[in-house]
């Protein structure tokens, strides 16, 4: 039986800008499995990353159900949250989100110091992602001597230090350049298929997008329809 690691039922979000009340997501089902590599494309507005937002908890919905890993989101408090997230969820931005005043491996062992982990132990987990992400001789570097896809890199071992079951990434190749935005994508699906993590990637670009196994594309805040790869 394919097992659901995340699961959201007749989810709607709205935002409030004044009097004017903009629906965000309308109705909106989906369910993700475990091990996936998914992509959520559509036009600028769509909801794409309010979806993505709302999934990882990071924005509450008005009204619906999301559950990840059989976790329902809405009996965590704020604090219950941000645990969840730093323990089981990693995170890829478009443009790094990385902190200029610390080194490559320094930026990657933060979440886990964050979380506790003895600074020994996230040295060495820290260490062994930078192999794994081909920047080991860059660990004393600080992101404004990176490159763009250098920082990216960092990224990605940054949202996987910490073992996560999802990495959640808003146009993760938004801001590099085609070629190194192929390199980005190849290291993605091979951490999917070598270590299993569940992707779920926002992104313009249908090239980037046909490389997951599974496209849904969303509309007015809704799923307009899917596609297998």
């Amino acid at each position: 039986m394919v097992e659901q690691i995340i699961s959201a039922q007749n989810i709607f979000k709205t935002y409030d800008i004044g009097e004017v009340h903009v629906r965000a997501l309308q109705d909106l089902t989906i369910d993700i499995e475990r091990g996936a590599m998914v992509a959520i494309m559509g036009p600028s507005g769509c909801g794409k990353t309010t979806l993505l937002n709302c999934l990882s908890g990071i924005d509450d919905i008005n009204s619906g159900t999301i559950h990840i890993e059989n976790t329902d989101l809405s009996q965590l408090d704020d604090n219950s949250k941000t645990d969840y997230r730093a323990r089981r969820m990693g995170f890829i931005f478009q443009f790094y989100n990385l902190l200029p005043v610390l080194n490559a491996i320094e930026n990657i062992e933060l979440p886990l110091l964050v979380s506790g982990v003895r600074p020994s132990e996230a040295r060495e987990q820290s260490l062994k992602m930078l192999d794994l992400v081909g920047l080991t001789d860059w660990k004393t570097h600080k992101p404004a001597q990176l490159s763009g896809g250098q920082r990216q890199r960092v990224t990605i071992a940054r949202a996987l230090v910490n073992n996560p079951a999802i990495v959640w990434a808003d146009e993760p190749t938004g801001d590099l350049d085609s070629q190194t935005a192929t390199e980005i994508m190849d290291l993605m699906k091979s951490l999917n298929k070598e270590q299993g993590q569940t992707f779920v990637i926002v992104t313009h670009d249908s090239g980037i997008a046909k490389q997951c196994n599974r496209i849904i594309h969303m509309r007015d805040g809704q799923i307009e329809n899917e596609e297998f790869t």
